[in-house]
């Protein structure tokens, strides 16, 4: 899975895709004021040809979103700069509330100030996209408090300190005292989200018991070590002596300067940060109580069914029912079993499907020991994967990504058994590269049958691949590089999935096998996500569907499960994203013949950065039209 950054994390009861969502602090610690939008210059959008027009347009959408990053110092940092590189976001209601205002404002002045006709068709495209997202955000206000902001997946109490260990880079004297202000600012911000959770509390909006447990146990890792208890140094405090002793190590401080730096580090922690995380966890723990011991889907919530509703249709970004999703589901779950039969009978299984489930799921030719030598052979072999597949890329792709791909494990103190691996992008200046992360504290839960579909999810041709090229392209407003949607990133990485077969890769059954196993994983949550928060399942007949249906280890269903529990209706998005692609490639196929081109396909579907479904059909289809012409 692709990962989001802070907006999604901090701000999950209104998914503002592809925005920042916080507001920042001004330097001297006062509310910032809503940056003004300006007007554009313009000759009255009098003659210019549409070309001209779309790079006014371009020109005025890459200021207005300049000024939108300014609203997240965080988001800034993820993007490599440097830029209010002291301060952390503000995560309360009011911060999103203003954006979205602001968002509105920028909406009323571009059609004011722009006449769509004369645009070109990119032009049309950028200005339908900036319209799109503000009416998504405005969408989500009436649900401001409906989201959990933590469960399976993490919340603010991992991603913090993950934040400051992985991105905020130390390379000067004043980027450490930054760092160290950011230790600070991370008490106000969990303050924040503890005023949150307990508004959500008071509305009937608590995620279930195990959610609680789940947070209460990451944020503890977080505050366990020293300087605030035991005998090792906790996770930030390791990662600030390891940043302080490289600018020793450079010569950039003295070791005077590094004593007095590690200090203010340890007060910091100890006087502003442990309190805040303290306080995080007592709450908690006073209102797990409270808290459904047997989890509900969010339809049994307060507004909770027009709640699943707003999720479908942000996470598919189409006019789906949740029945039309359960019955796709359905649909394709029985086509998959077809596939999965076929391969059963080639490699000679005597059984019905049920045992050669359990065979998958249970023999241990298929699980590398849970043993750090296990782990290291996990490491090694997907990166063997990857270094396979990138030779072939050139034969299916046009346009290629320049940034590295690293693969790593994810640090201790946020690690689950069985938790989705997962993908954070690297900078748009290639500083910083894109990390495939896994978690590995429990080896049973991942299959040597699935790992190398879950190389090419995360990694190429999937994730970084359409990250990476995003990040990188020219021509288009800066926004369209950062733009999400999870329809559109997850479906292309399950698509890149079947493509990567195409490739040649998959030639072991058993490992094809497993990619089946992956779709087949995308397809059940069609029905087990419906199932859970519009149909009244409970979490064992969700597993039970899992288990029934597909040779996934007991402990990623068990954490898949809680994972659609707390995220509700993001798990749709991948199988609606494919089979968009698959229908779309599949049209244009059967409308050129022998002028389609695959690797002009791809560069179509991955050159315009991040889209709605709707907006990519119609980007895919006046590609075909150029090519008839």
């Amino acid at each position: 899975m692709f990962t989001h950054t802070i907006r999604w994390l901090l701000c999950t009861s209104i998914v503002l895709i592809g925005l920042s969502a916080c507001q920042k602090e001004s330097p001297s610690g006062g509310q910032a004021v809503t940056p003004a939008i300006e007007p554009a210059t313009s000759d009255s959008m009098s003659d210019a040809t549409p070309e001209a027009e779309t790079e006014r347009l371009n020109t005025w959408l890459n200021e207005r979103y300049e000024e939108e990053l300014h609203f997240s110092p965080m988001q800034l940092t993820m993007l490599g700069r440097k830029d209010l590189y002291d301060e952390i976001d503000d995560a309360s209601e009011e911060a999103q509330i203003k954006q979205v205002a602001w968002r509105e404002q920028t909406v009323v002045q571009l059609k004011e100030q722009f006449d769509y006709d004369k645009l070109s068709t990119a032009g049309k495209e950028s200005y339908d996209l900036w319209v799109f997202q503000t009416e998504q955000a405005v969408a989500d206000l009436a649900f401001m408090r409906h989201g959990y902001l933590f469960g399976e997946l993490g919340g603010v109490e991992d991603w913090l300190p993950t934040f400051l260990i992985n991105f905020h880079k130390v390379e000067t004297e004043e980027d450490m005292q930054a760092y160290i202000k950011r230790i600070s600012g991370v008490s106000g911000v969990m303050d924040q989200v503890l005023e949150l959770v307990k508004l959500r509390a008071g509305d009937g909006m608590r995620p279930p018991r195990f959610a609680f447990e789940t947070a209460i146990d990451r944020a503890e890792k977080v505050i366990t070590g020293l300087p605030f208890n035991g005998d090792t140094d906790s996770p930030i405090l390791k990662d600030a002596k390891a940043k302080i002793e490289a600018l020793v190590k450079s010569g950039d401080i003295n070791e005077n300067s590094a004593k007095e730096m590690l200090a203010q580090v340890e007060q910091k922690l100890t006087e502003l940060f442990q309190p805040a995380y303290a306080a995080f966890i007592d709450w908690l723990n006073s209102d797990m109580a409270n808290a459904d011991e047997q989890p509900r889907g969010v339809s049994a919530l307060p507004n909770g069914e027009a709640y699943y509703n707003r999720k479908l249709a942000t996470y598919t970004t189409l006019p789906m029912t949740a029945e039309d999703v359960h019955q796709q589901g359905l649909s394709e779950v029985k086509r998959i079993l077809g596939e999965m039969q076929t391969i059963k009978e080639s490699v000679g299984f005597d059984g019905d499907m049920a045992a050669f489930f359990e065979f998958i799921r249970t023999d241990p030719q298929f699980y590398y020991s849970n043993t750090d030598e296990g782990r290291e052979g996990y490491l090694a072999d997907t990166r063997e994967f990857l270094a396979e597949i990138d030779e072939k890329l050139p034969e299916y792709f046009g346009i290629l990504p320049n940034a590295e791909l690293v693969v790593k494990r994810v640090e201790e103190f946020r690690e689950v058994d069985g938790g989705a691996q997962h993908y954070f992008g690297g900078t748009p200046d290639g500083s910083r590269p894109g990390v495939y992360y896994v978690h590995m504290s429990d080896m049973s839960a991942y299959s040597k049958t699935d790992m190398e579909t879950t190389a090419y999810h995360e990694g190429s041709p999937g994730h970084h691949m359409q990250v990476s090229i995003a990040q990188e392209l020219t021509g288009i407003p800066t926004f369209r590089t950062q733009a999400d949607f999870s329809v559109y990133s997850e479906g292309w990485a399950l698509y890149s999935e079947l493509l990567a077969k195409e490739m040649g890769q998959f030639k072991d059954p058993y490992r094809d096998f497993g990619r089946l196993t992956a779709e087949m994983w995308r397809a059940i949550r069609l029905v087990v996500d419906t199932g859970l928060h519009a149909k009244g399942w409970s979490q064992e007949q969700a597993e039970q569907f899992f288990f029934d249906n597909s040779a996934i280890p007991e402990g990623a269903v068990r954490s898949e499960v809680r994972r659609y529990l707390t995220t509700p209706g993001q798990a749709t998005s991948y199988k609606i994203g494919m089979l968009k692609i698959q229908e779309l490639r599949k049209h244009a196929e059967e409308v050129l013949g022998d002028q389609f081109d695959i690797r002009g396909f791809h560069d179509v579907v991955l050159g315009g950065g991040a889209l709605p479904l709707p907006m990519l059909e119609a980007r895919v289809n006046n590609w075909i039209a150029e090519q008839q012409s």
